[in-house]
C-alpha cells in the first residue's frame, strides 16, 4: 500500500506541476499581448513624431540647412514651441513622463510592484512626439520603453497578476520597446534583463523572449524589416587595431561620463528656477535653438549625422565640435524636463567621437587602421555601454541595428572598456544616478539599501527538516515524505553541514530503487551536493541575493561564521523576498 500511496503523491505533484503550467502558459499569452501593444504603440509614436516634424519642420530637417542659409533665424524659436506645448502634458497630467522615463520605469519594478499609471503611456507619447519632432535632442527608445513597460504594467494588473508576474510584464513592455522601435529583439531581451529587471531566471526569460520577438514582428510588418543604419562593410584591419580600439572604449567613456554629469547637472539648475515647472521646457527649448540654428545636426536624434560620421563624411573640427554640442543639447533638453530618451543621442555622440578618434588614428597608422566610419560604428556601442552600465546590450544593439557581424571583436572590446572605466569613475550609470539621487540605491531590480538594512539571521528559518549523511535512500524517502520541504540540508552527528539534497535530486533514482535493491546500498552523503553556497548569520540580503542568482538556488545552508560549518539555518529565496517587500513598506511609509 506504501508504494501505492507514494506513485499517488507522484501523481499529485504531477498534477501541481501542470497546474505550474497553465500559469506560465497565462504569462506567455500576457507577453504576446504586451508585445502586440507595444508593438502598434511604437508605430504610432514614430507615425507621431513624423506628423510633428512635418509641422514644425517642413519635408526634412536637411531644410533646416536652407533656413540658416537664407537668414531664417527664427528657428530657434521651434524647440521653444514644442517645448511649451509638451510642458505643461508632462506636468500636469503626468509627472513620470519627465525626462528619458527608463529610472521611473525602475523604480515601479523595485519598489512599486510594477504598478505604472496607464495616463503615462498617453502622456509619454504626446509629450515625446512633440519634442521630438520640434527639435528636441533626443531619442524615441526611451518613450516607447516607458510606454510598452505602462502597457505590460495596465494588463497585469487588468488580469489581477501577482506583484512579482506584473514586474515581468513590465521588462516584457521595455523589451518589446527597444526590438520594436530599433528592429533588435535580442537586444531588447538583454535590455530588460540587465537594466529593467535584473533578473535572468527562466520564467523571466521565456516571457520577455515571446513579447520582443511579437514586437518585432509587427513593427516590421509596418516599418520594414532592414537594419536601421546600412554601413560599409568594415573589419579589423590588423591585430594591432585592438590596442587602439581598447583606447577608443576609454575616451568614449569619459564622453559618456561627461554627458550623465552634464545633464543631472542641468536639471539641477532648470529645477532651481523659479518659474513654473511647466514653462521650464521653454526655456530649454531657446538654448537648444540657439545652438541648433548654427549647428543643425544637434535637432532631433540626429540619425542623418550618424550615417555621416560612419561614411566618413564629416570633418574633424565638426566631429570635435558636434560632441561637445549634442552633450549640452541633449542636456538643455531633457535637464528642462521634456521627455525623450538618451539612447540616440548617446549613439551620436559615440558615431562622432569614434569618427573624430578614427580620423586621427587613421591619419598615424594609415597601413594597420580601417577608416574613421569604422570607428564611429565602435563608438556607438562605447558610450551607450559608458552612459547605461550595460555593456551587452551595447554590443548587441549595434550588431543588430547594423547586421554586420565582421566588426564584432573591436565591439566587445569597447564596450567592456568603455564600461569597467566608467564604472571605476562613476558607481550610477545613467539610469541609476537619476534614482541615487532620489535616495534610492538599485541592485538587480531592489533597492540596494533596503537589502543591506536586513541580516541574514532575522530571515532565516530556524524550524528545519534535515537529513543525516549516513542515512540510506530508503530513510531519506521517509523523511521528505513526512515533510512539508522539498530540499534539506544533509548533516554530520555534529550538525555540520555536509551538503544539500532536494526532491529534484532523487528523481532518477525514484523510479529505479525497487529493481537494483538501492535502499541499503546509497546513503544520502553520495547523493547530495556536497559544496554548497554558505551564508553566515551577519550577511546582509544583498549578499544572499547574489548566491541565489549566481546558481539559481531554492534554499542556501546558514553555518557560524568559523571553521566549524555548524548549521544554525536555513535561508530561503521567498523569505528574501518577503522580507525586503515588508521592509519596503515600512520604508515608503516613513516618507
Amino acid at each position: 500500500m506504501k508504494y501505492y500511496a507514494r506513485y499517488a503523491r507522484m501523481l499529485y505533484h504531477r498534477l501541481a506541476r501542470q497546474v505550474k503550467r497553465s500559469e506560465t502558459t497565462l504569462l506567455l499569452v500576457l507577453a504576446s499581448a504586451v508585445g502586440v501593444g507595444t508593438g502598434f504603440a511604437a508605430v504610432l509614436l514614430i507615425w507621431l513624431i513624423q506628423q510633428a516634424k512635418q509641422i514644425f519642420f517642413g519635408e526634412s530637417l536637411f531644410f533646416l540647412n536652407h533656413m540658416v542659409t537664407h537668414g531664417d533665424f527664427w528657428v530657434i524659436l521651434v524647440p521653444a514651441v514644442g517645448g511649451l506645448l509638451a510642458g505643461p502634458i508632462v506636468y500636469k497630467f503626468a509627472k513620470e513622463a519627465k525626462g528619458h522615463g527608463v529610472p521611473e520605469v525602475m523604480e515601479a519594478v523595485a519598489l512599486k510592484g510594477g504598478i505604472i499609471r496607464p495616463r503615462v503611456a498617453v502622456a509619454k507619447s504626446l509629450a515625446s512626439a512633440l519634442c521630438i519632432g520640434s527639435g528636441g535632442s533626443a531619442g524615441r527608445e526611451g518613450p516607447i520603453i516607458q510606454i510598452g513597460s505602462t502597457i505590460g504594467s495596465v494588463i497585469g494588473q487588468l488580469f489581477h497578476m501577482s506583484s512579482s508576474r506584473v514586474r515581468i510584464l513590465v521588462g516584457c513592455g521595455a523589451a518589446a520597446g527597444i526590438s520594436s522601435v530599433f528592429n533588435a529583439p535580442i537586444a531588447g531581451v538583454i535590455f530588460s534583463l540587465e537594466i529593467i529587471l535584473g533578473d535572468y531566471a527562466v520564467k523571466t526569460f521565456s516571457p520577455v523572449i515571446f513579447s520582443s520577438v511579437i514586437a518585432s514582428v509587427v513593427s516590421r510588418a509596418f516599418l520594414g524589416d532592414s537594419p536601421a543604419f546600412a554601413v560599409p562593410k568594415y573589419s579589423l584591419v590588423s591585430v594591432w587595431e585592438i590596442p587602439l580600439y581598447i583606447g577608443l572604449g576609454i575616451a568614449c567613456a569619459f564622453v559618456a561620463l561627461a554627458f550623465t554629469k552634464t545633464l543631472y547637472f542641468a536639471e539641477d539648475r532648470f529645477d532651481s528656477l523659479k518659474i513654473p515647472d511647466s514653462l521650464k521646457p521653454l526655456v530649454g527649448g531657446l538654448g537648444l535653438g540657439a545652438i541648433g540654428v548654427f549647428f543643425p545636426q544637434v535637432f532631433s536624434g540626429g540619425y542623418e549625422t550618424i550615417i555621416n560620421a560612419m561614411h566618413g563624411q564629416l570633418s574633424m573640427q565638426l566631429l570635435a565640435g558636434l560632441i561637445i554640442l549634442k552633450i549640452l543639447a541633449t542636456s538643455l533638453t531633457l535637464g528642462s524636463g521634456n521627455s525623450g530618451g538618451i539612447f540616440a543621442p548617446s549613439l551620436f555622440m559615440g558615431a562622432v567621437a569614434g569618427g573624430l578618434y578614427g580620423e586621427l588614428m587613421h591619419y598615424l597608422f594609415p597601413t594597420i587602421t580601417a577608416s574613421s566610419g569604422a570607428y564611429a560604428l565602435v563608438g556607438m556601442a562605447a558610450v551607450v555601454a559608458g552612459t547605461t552600465y550595460a555593456p551587452i546590450t551595447a554590443l548587441l544593439i549595434i550588431f543588430e541595428m547594423t547586421g554586420d557581424y565582421r566588426i564584432i571583436l573591436p565591439l566587445m572590446v569597447v564596450v567592456v572598456s568603455s564600461t569597467l572605466v566608467a564604472t571605476r569613475i562613476s558607481t550610477g550609470s545613467i539610469y541609476t544616478l537619476k534614482l541615487i539621487r532620489r535616495g534610492i540605491n538599485l541592485y538587480g531590480g531592489r533597492d540596494k539599501d533596503v537589502m543591506e538594512s536586513i541580516r541574514v539571521e532575522e530571515v532565516m528559518t530556524r524550524d528545519y527538516d534535515t537529513i543525516r549523511d549516513i542515512n540510506p535512500i530508503g530513510q531519506v524517502f521517509n523523511i521528505m515524505e513526512n515533510s512539508r520541504s522539498s530540499f534539506f540540508p544533509v548533516v554530520d552527528y555534529k550538525g555540520h553541514i555536509v551538503g544539500t539534497l532536494s526532491f529534484q535530486d532523487l528523481r532518477t533514482i525514484l523510479f529505479s530503487r525497487e529493481k537494483i535493491g538501492l535502499d541499503s546500498l546509497v546513503i544520502a552523503q553520495e547523493l547530495c551536493h556536497t559544496d554548497p553556497p554558505l551564508l553566515y548569520p551577519d550577511d546582509t540580503l544583498d549578499i544572499a541575493l547574489e548566491k541565489f542568482v549566481l546558481r539559481d538556488l531554492e534554499f542556501i545552508p546558514v553555518v557560524e561564521r568559523g571553521q566549524s560549518r555548524k548549521l544554525v539555518g536555513i535561508l530561503k529565496k521567498s523569505d528574501i523576498f518577503r522580507a525586503y517587500h515588508k521592509k519596503l513598506l515600512n520604508k515608503m511609509s516613513k516618507s
